[in-house]
């Protein structure tokens, strides 16, 4: 396969790291139904297993000179993306931690490429934290592709552990359809197509 002809990859980044976190079974559901949209190969990527410290680069991180190897390891993961879903909670009316942590590690990987926002949360359905996060990535010269609000989220999560499963209402499927639909789009007019 040539360049030219493969799909290009989205990550779908799952921003909290709490134990038994909602966020989980629903960065598994919507990386499913990407793989099902047929427009992208995906890969999941936790920070929780990423397990990042606070940061703590010497430079900044726009020159790429990084000394940690937990950054380089990070930097050469999120490089290889065209793409990316960031699957977030809402923490007091605005983001966690651990992805403004995940975001500030790097600069040049993340610049000039789509995401998707994929908040959830109780009747707000993570819409603060998303409209907090906004101009972070704004910052980092992203392009944001829409967003996919999942109200009261917790309860539509079954099962126990690993084999906990989101069960998507029909409104929200047809968000990520829209979602993954405009990163498409964006993927193509910013011509990011065979840039890995």
């Amino acid at each position: 396969m040539t360049d030219a002809d493969r799909r290009p990859l989205l990550q779908v980044i799952v921003a909290s790291t709490r134990p038994g976190r909602v966020g989980e079974p629903i960065a598994r559901w919507f990386a499913d139904y990407a793989r099902n949209h047929e427009a992208f190969d995906v890969e999941i990527i936790d920070l929780a297993e990423v397990d990042l410290p606070m940061f703590a680069e010497p430079e900044h991180p726009r020159f790429g000179r990084y000394t940690l190897d937990s950054t380089k390891a990070f930097s050469a993961t999120i490089a290889r993306a065209d793409a990316y879903a960031i699957v977030h909670p809402e923490y007091n009316h605005s983001y966690n931690a651990a992805i403004k942590n995940a975001l500030d590690h790097l600069n040049q990987e993340w610049a000039g490429k789509p995401v998707t926002l994929v908040g959830y949360g109780g009747v707000a359905a993570g819409a603060r934290a998303a409209e907090a996060l906004v101009p972070v990535l704004v910052g980092l010269r992203m392009v944001v592709a829409g967003s996919v609000p999942i109200p009261f989220a917790g309860q539509r999560v079954s099962g126990e552990g690993a084999e906990r499963v989101f069960d998507a209402a029909p409104e929200t499927e047809a968000g990520a359809k829209a979602a993954l639909d405009g990163l498409s789009e964006w993927i193509g007019t910013l011509g990011l197509r065979g840039s890995r």
